[in-house]
């Protein structure tokens, strides 16, 4: 079924079909959308089912489908409307029926980037808040007063700001901020969720530059808030503080390593700075050390994935040392280790690389010699050996492989 078709039969049921969201804001950033939504008026659930009887349905709180249009599979809801009535995400009361309006379902929207819709068949733009006019402006802006309805809408602005690279109005700021209290209480799969989506912008330090203008971060990041104020040497940090390093070092990774589990690596990298007792500063003996226990509770306090957890662990734990190793031994180690991570050489190699304006012979050369390096095993071993000394070994013999691929790269 092609969209038009979709629209028409619509039409022909009494109802008004509309393209929404991200799809319409795209158009006018001149950019092709990812995903196209829409929303229909002036028909009921029913109609809609008869029509369409092989739409999967979804959504607890109001009715969503899924049809095939254009061979993509694309989002369908009625147009609604939301009235909070309690604390939290979940306390809204919410009601669709065919009375309800484009306009009335564009109000309760965020921002007015989001908050335009385009009528299919005549092809006409909704745009009530002025929408196309801040996309053309690069500005985020709140539709209205009830953007502070659900909190998590703060971070959805900071993270538009990041994703569009836009600048978030005044206005807006002053609404974020008196988000402050109930976004401390949402839950922090929520949060999760868009500190994920922020990772995979072209500029992430946005997301958490306009948190912290808003007041948010020390609430919603406190790891990364503590690292404010907290200077550095300026001999190897002349940006500033160690909050100024890693949201810089962020954006560098960011340009060359679209993964958001190495960005948030990135983001973790110097984070045990933030508990420096203020008589060590600028200095940062044993951060790594702090950083791990931070990340710990950082991951006890909002659920972390699992890779996630363990990638920014060995970043954490090895960056420091990693341009320095000269033993042949521990260099093993780190390239083993690194491998057991199941963070890749070149992700490792990108954070480095950023945090020290280079990398070290054997991380330019990692990826070979981890390959050789794995091609001894137990089954390489003697059969006489067994127990711990076919491990040792292997360790031996790894040792000796090494140093030889060291020599053949003239590196050493």
């Amino acid at each position: 079924m092609t969209e038009l078709e979709f629209a028409k039969k619509i039409r022909d049921a009494g109802g008004t079909a509309y393209l929404v969201g991200g799809a319409v804001r795209d158009k006018f950033r001149n950019v092709d959308a990812h995903d196209r939504d829409y929303c229909v008026t002036g028909i009921d659930e029913k109609t809609f089912t008869e029509i369409f009887p092989d739409a999967d349905k979804f959504g607890k709180s109001f009715p969503v489908y899924s049809i095939e249009i254009d061979d993509e599979h694309c989002e369908v809801a009625f147009a609604r409307t939301e009235r909070k009535i309690s604390a939290g995400y979940r306390g809204f009361e919410i009601l669709f029926s065919p009375n309800v309006t484009i306009e009335q379902d564009l109000f309760r929207r965020d921002t007015t980037i989001n908050a335009m819709a385009i009528e299919l068949l005549s092809g006409e733009l909704v745009d009530p808040f002025g929408g196309r006019e801040d996309v053309l402006n690069k500005k985020i802006r709140a539709v209205s007063e009830h953007f502070t309805d659900d909190p998590v809408r703060a971070l959805r602005a900071a993270r538009q700001a990041a994703q569009f690279n836009f600048e978030i109005s005044a206005e807006t700021i002053d609404a974020m901020k008196l988000c402050g209290e109930e976004v401390a209480n949402e839950p922090t799969e929520r949060i999760f969720d868009e500190l994920a989506t922020a990772l995979k912008t072209d500029v992430p330090s946005i997301f958490f530059r306009s948190l912290e203008r808003a007041d948010l971060l020390a609430i919603t990041f406190p790891e990364i808030a503590n690292l404010r104020g907290k200077t550095q040497p300026t001999e190897f940090h002349p940006e500033g503080d160690a909050y100024e390093h890693t949201l810089n070092l962020l954006d560098e990774v960011a340009k060359v390593n679209p993964k958001p589990i190495v960005r948030f690596a990135a983001l973790m990298h110097d984070v045990g700075k933030g508990l420096t007792p203020p008589e060590m500063l600028p200095h940062h003996y044993k951060h790594e050390r702090r950083g791990l226990d931070v990340l710990k509770k950082m991951s006890q306090r909002m659920v972390l994935p699992s890779d996630w957890k363990k990638s920014a662990e060995f970043v954490i734990r090895e960056h420091m040392r990693a341009p320095h190793l000269s033993h042949a031994g521990k260099i093993v180690d780190l390239l083993l280790g690194m491998y057991a991570q199941r963070i890749s050489v070149r992700d490792f190699c990108d954070i480095i690389n950023a945090d020290n304006h280079g990398l070290p012979p054997y991380l330019e050369h990692a990826q070979e010699i981890i390959s050789e390096l794995l091609k001894i095993g137990g089954r390489n071993a003697p059969p006489e050996l067994k127990g711990v000394e076919v491990g040792k070994w292997i360790r031996d013999e790894r040792m000796r492989r090494f140093k030889k691929i060291y020599s053949t790269f003239k590196i050493f």
